[in-house]
C-alpha cells in the first residue's frame, strides 16, 4: 500500500487516517494494541506521528489488513521476526512503487 503523505516531520490523526483510508478511531486503538506505536502528543493531547511511526503504521496496516492477520498475531509477529517482516515489507512497498511508475509510462504511450 502506497500512502501519499508530504515530507514533514509531524503529522496529524487526521492527516494519516486519510493517508490510510481508515477512521481515527482505528489509529487510536492500534496504538493502544501495538507497543511500537508511540506517537508524541503536545500540550493539548494531540498526536503527532513521526515518519518512524507511519513506518509502523504501514506495517501494521499491512499485516492485519492485507494479510489477514489477526492483531494478537501481528503483535506476536511483530515481537519475533519484525526485521525480517520489515525487510520484506520493504521489497513489496518498491515493487509496488516501480509497478506504479510502469502504469503511468504505459498510460502516457
Amino acid at each position: 500500500m502506497h500512502i501519499d503523505l508530504p515530507e514533514k516531520r509531524y503529522y496529524g490523526i487526521g492527516e494519516v487516517a486519510k493517508a490510510f483510508g481508515v477512521n481515527t478511531s482505528l489509529i487510536r486503538f492500534w496504538e493502544k494494541e501495538f507497543d511500537v506505536l508511540q506517537p508524541k502528543k503536545n500540550a493539548k493531547g494531540n498526536r503527532k506521528f513521526t515518519p518512524e511511526d507511519i513506518k509502523n503504521l504501514q506495517l501494521i496496516y499491512y499485516l492485519v489488513k492485507e494479510r489477514g492477520f489477526t492483531l494478537e498475531g501481528a503483535k506476536i509477529h511483530l515481537k519475533e521476526e519484525k526485521q525480517k517482516t520489515l525487510s520484506k515489507f520493504e521489497v513489496i512497498q518498491k515493487l509496488q512503487m516501480v509497478k506504479a511508475e510502469l502504469l503511468k509510462i504505459k498510460d502516457q504511450l
